[in-house]
């Protein structure tokens, strides 16, 4: 398989060190708008800054976009056209209309499309999943990832924030998460933001939290925070709570809240049944954030190779895509919004 790169951030280099790794694949290009310094593994791949030009001169089978979110809609759709499958970086797009023409596009042209939901492919999340879903719901869900950024990772989130709030850049893993466990659309949002940094534009907010209600009376709270005047203390809250107990993830006390292998550690599983002892399920051998990239492109190596039907991922990635972006509606409206998934 002829791979080619786009974005050349932290997941973009990762995903490139990912496919390095992949038995019969070959990456043919690198595309970065800017020159980066890259690892020595990559620093031989030829670099390009054009992607539609690079994508046409180079003809991959497989694109990986790990771009700005304001271009992954744009950059998969002439992927696919240009006959590549394609895995992209969360968020799927910054509109729900245009997660929804990528979805489409992959139906009309039978190209895979796989979403960066890193979690997927995490064992220990897994785990939790199929805990918290043999508890039964209705449940409740509170989950944050605040983070104490400063320096030149407070500078990777101001990028961010110029196209895409916290609410929504970190929040679509998380809801994607109640989204398998419930089993059940969501039908309503309610958000609340505050703008805590003169750094960032006006209009934007780096702090915010939102409610989110589900079909089957299932209740989540997520909660997201960048800037060097975040909170740590209490900073990674993951817990699935139902009526005969719950599932929660314990971090160590040294857990730094800007480390992005924070972001995909769990440490350890507590579960509490009603009327039983805690149980604690130690995580400690669990994979890092470079080998959850591996695991994400033989995951999407073997969607390729088995024609693998990514019908229930799709839909989940439209509709966590839905919840976080409706949430930065009802922030910037002071109203609830409805969902019609």
């Amino acid at each position: 398989m002829r791979v080619l790169v786009a974005g050349l951030g932290n997941m973009g280099r990762s995903h490139a060190l990912a496919w390095l790794k992949q038995p019969g694949a070959e990456i043919v290009g690198l595309v970065n708008r800017s020159p980066v310094d890259l690892p020595p593994e990559l620093a031989a791949i030829p670099q390009s800054q054009d992607f539609h030009e690079a994508l046409h001169r180079l003809r991959p089978d497989v694109a990986v976009i790990a771009t700005y979110s304001d271009s992954h809609a744009e950059y998969a759709i002439a992927a696919m056209r240009a006959g590549a499958h394609v895995f992209v970086e969360k968020p799927l797009a910054t509109t729900v209309e245009d997660a929804r023409r990528v979805a489409e596009c992959a139906a009309e042209t039978g190209r895979k499309l796989v979403v960066g939901y890193i979690l997927r492919h995490h064992p220990s999340w897994q785990r939790l999943i199929a805990e918290a879903r043999a508890l039964g719901g209705p449940y409740v869900f509170r989950l944050n990832l605040n983070q104490q950024s400063s320096g030149p990772t407070w500078q990777v989130h101001k990028a961010l924030m110029r196209t895409t709030p916290p609410i929504v850049d970190c929040g679509v893993h998380y809801v994607d998460v109640m989204c398998q466990i419930t089993d059940a659309p969501p039908v309503e949002v309610r958000g609340m933001g505050l703008r805590l940094s003169d750094e960032i534009a006006a209009d934007m907010y780096n702090y915010g939290h939102f409610q989110v209600l589900f079909q089957d009376g299932s209740l989540g709270w997520y909660e997201a925070g960048w800037g060097p005047m975040m909170s740590d203390t209490a900073f990674f809250v993951k817990d699935v709570v139902s009526p005969r107990g719950a599932v929660s993830i314990r971090m160590p006390q040294d857990a730094r809240s800007d480390d992005i292998d924070t972001h995909t550690r769990t440490a350890t599983l507590r579960l509490h049944r009603v009327g039983e002892p805690d149980h604690d399920i130690s995580m400690r051998d669990e994979p890092g954030h470079q080998q959850l990239c591996d695991a994400e492109a033989a995951f999407m190596a073997r969607a390729i190779a088995g024609d693998m039907d990514l019908e229930r991922h799709m839909r989940d990635a439209v509709s966590s895509l839905a919840v976080c972006l409706a949430a930065d509606e009802s922030v910037r409206t002071g109203q609830p919004v409805r969902l019609r998934i």
